[in-house]
């Protein structure tokens, strides 16, 4: 186990409230785990990149993944453990999972129920695993690079998202030829230069929308042309507008 890492052998089923900025350290459980902000906007991390997830998504954290917690606005956080037999999705990797109106009230019931043994609660248990299993998966995972190139140039973007260098002048300022750096993000990551850098934008939009941003000036601070151009892509990323509440 790496210095500095709780392990914490039981997932918590539980409710708790973290204030903007607040974080949970990086810890593992020998358990699943699904987070769901109930409101606010949650950011997972893990050592293969960062998942964000609005109030219409959750986050599925594999058991033995270290990972750690970060609040942006008011994060009303509900937290359920699974044991490690008991995987409804079959999935290894974190995951960010749809939340329809149903799959929430049935997180937020279980997540302040009291914990017990009773039929009730496992009744309840039975329709939330069920729903989890209908709950479509969500293209919002941010990779972390593991080649040093990469990595260097990612963090080039991270600092300033609204960076709108094409990969060819980013590569100069690397040392790297944009057809190296292409075939890079397809071997490394998995995907396109500009697919990267949209997840990366829309990444730090969640969190300056939680921060009560105005959308005209998330727009301009992600990197979008216009704010039109910002609508647009993030309705089709999250099924809402920015300025909207997710439906729920």
């Amino acid at each position: 186990m790496m210095p500095n890492i709780r392990h914490e052998p039981i997932a918590p089923t539980r409710t708790q409230r973290l204030a903007p900025g607040g974080a949970i350290d990086a810890h593992r459980h020998d358990d699943h785990q699904i987070v769901y902000a109930g409101r606010g906007v949650l950011a997972v991390t893990t050592g293969a990149g960062s998942w964000v997830a609005p109030g219409n998504r959750a986050i599925w954290v594999p058991a033995g993944v270290v990972h750690a917690h970060r609040a942006h606005g008011e994060l009303e956080l509900h937290l359920m453990g699974l044991p490690a037999t008991d995987n409804p999705l079959g999935l290894d990797t974190p995951t960010v999972l749809a939340v329809g109106p149903l799959l929430r009230e049935l997180i937020i019931a279980y997540t302040h129920a009291p914990e017990d043994d009773s039929p009730e609660r496992a009744r309840l248990r039975a329709v939330l695993i069920d729903r989890l299993r209908t709950s479509p998966q969500e293209p919002l995972h941010l990779p972390t690079p593991a080649a040093p190139l990469l990595r260097t140039l990612c963090d080039v973007l991270r600092a300033d998202p609204a960076d709108s260098s094409t990969l060819a002048e980013l590569g100069s300022r690397v040392g790297a030829s944009d057809r190296t750096l292409s075939r890079l993000f397809r071997s490394d990551l998995g995907m396109t230069f500009p697919q990267w850098r949209t997840q990366l934008r829309l990444q730090h939009a969640l969190v300056l929308l939680a921060e009560k941003e105005p959308v005209t000036a998330v727009a301009h601070r992600c990197g979008w042309s216009s704010a039109s151009a910002f609508i647009d892509v993030f309705r089709r990323a999250f099924g809402h507008t920015p300025g909207s509440r997710p439906k729920r």
